[in-house]
């Protein structure tokens, strides 16, 4: 499909009701045109919010109507009060004339080899003998091994990758968690997976002083704590538990807290928590325009267990408390009890959460050392390893744009 144009990108990412899927393939797409000047990069997504995140020059977007996923193999609109169905036929053509329009010299799907419910498979059936470079995009931890192996199998996603793909992104660690090994992956499709580290953008310059300064009456006595968690959709028993806990804390440790409840909280919910805030030393926004700059800033990070959030904590060495979502995977719970384990944060079973266990898990993790030197260090090279994996088997051609050399089973 390649010609004599710009060598171009198109990213397939499903995210209904989130932001990790397009944070994550944004910060790729940013790097792939860092790393190739002149290029364009496409992203074809379902997101309520549209392109919520700024990015380069070069990249657009293209919005998919949206479905959410209920439950394991339980998809359902967002919007429009069409059926399934008939949202999935629309989705699935859009995705077919996407590919045959843009004529990608990459395609990297994130997350889902085949698509929603299969959508992408007419997409990907199309690139069948082009010279496409087809790569899927990985976060380490999808959900708990045996659920995964059992839809996997069910869907054909394995099928899918051993078909359609020259490669596999994982943006993780093995040494963490190996997702061949957990999710049972065939032979013949282990030799395509790459891990990267974990993705996340480069921490932006510290301007701690300011932001602390903004927040707090007394810098060398008082505590900020930051609580966050991403697009915030099922996050308020956490939100509930913070307010609640904040007298108790403040009793114990000076603080002051800044709650950002992501855009997808419901707005009653939100107001809620605004009236109830008012008499304490909370603020509550909707959404910070620099949210890694507060974490760095912050003595204490409280946070759900999403996989952006956690990586960007990592990338400013914030002390940080995740409150993992109880469901209806347990990718989180299980990511918390990962990096818990290696030192790099504490956490707090969803399953405990209360106002009383809150507010002493919060009160503890002020009180504790910053970081500790013993801790093995994250790898977070994800976004520049993963950008140069997209490129590496594309080489230049004399006509100035991109060939592939490998086939699909390479």
């Amino acid at each position: 499909m390649s010609g004599v144009r710009e060598p171009r990108l198109l990213i397939y990412s499903q995210d209904g009701l989130g932001l990790g899927h397009q944070r994550r393939t944004t910060l790729l797409a940013d790097e792939f045109l860092a790393a190739c000047p002149g290029a364009s990069a496409l992203t074809v997504s379902d997101s309520p919010l549209g392109k919520f995140f700024p990015s380069s020059a070069g990249h657009d977007y293209c919005k998919l109507p949206s479905v959410r996923k209920a439950g394991p193999g339980d998809w359902r609109p967002v919007s429009l009060a069409s059926s399934f169905a008939d949202v999935l036929d629309v989705r699935r053509a859009m995705l077919r004339t996407t590919v045959e329009a843009f004529r990608p010299d990459v395609l990297l799907v994130d997350h889902m080899p085949h698509g929603a419910m299969g959508e992408l498979v007419p997409a990907l059936e199309v690139l069948l003998g082009e010279p496409t470079v087809v790569v899927l995009g990985l976060r380490d931890i999808l959900d708990a091994p045996a659920v995964v192996r059992e839809r996997w199998r069910l869907e054909g996603a394995f099928e899918a990758v051993e078909q359609y793909y020259d490669r596999v992104l994982v943006y993780g660690s093995r040494d963490v968690f190996d997702v061949a090994d957990e999710y049972g992956w065939p032979e013949t499709a282990v030799s395509k997976i790459r891990y990267c580290g974990y993705v996340c953008a480069a921490p932006p310059p510290d301007v701690s002083v300011s932001l602390r300064s903004r927040y707090l009456a007394d810098d060398r006595r008082d505590r900020l704590v930051l609580v966050m968690a991403g697009g915030g959709a099922d996050a308020y028993p956490l939100f509930d538990a913070v307010v609640d806990a904040v007298p108790r804390i403040s009793d114990a440790v000076p603080c002051h807290v800044v709650l950002v409840t992501g855009p997808f909280l419901p707005p009653d919910r939100r107001r809620e928590l605004v009236r109830r805030a008012r008499d304490l030393p909370v603020d509550v926004l909707t959404t910070l325009p620099d949210p890694v700059s507060h974490a760095r800033a912050a003595d204490l990070v409280v946070a759900m267990a999403g996989y952006n959030t956690t990586a960007e904590i990592l990338s400013v060495g914030a002390p940080a408390l995740l409150v993992p979502r109880s469901g209806p995977s347990a990718e989180q719970q299980m990511r918390a009890s990962l990096f818990a384990e290696r030192g790099w944060v504490s956490w707090l079973r969803p399953q405990e959460l209360s106002a009383g266990t809150l507010a002493a898990a919060m009160t503890d993790a002020l009180h504790g050392p910053r970081t500790s030197a013993s801790v093995r260090p994250p790898d977070l090279q994800g976004r520049a390893v993963g950008a140069q994996l997209l490129l590496e088997r594309l080489e230049a051609a004399p006509d100035g744009g991109l060939g592939t050399l490998a086939s699909r089973g390479a």
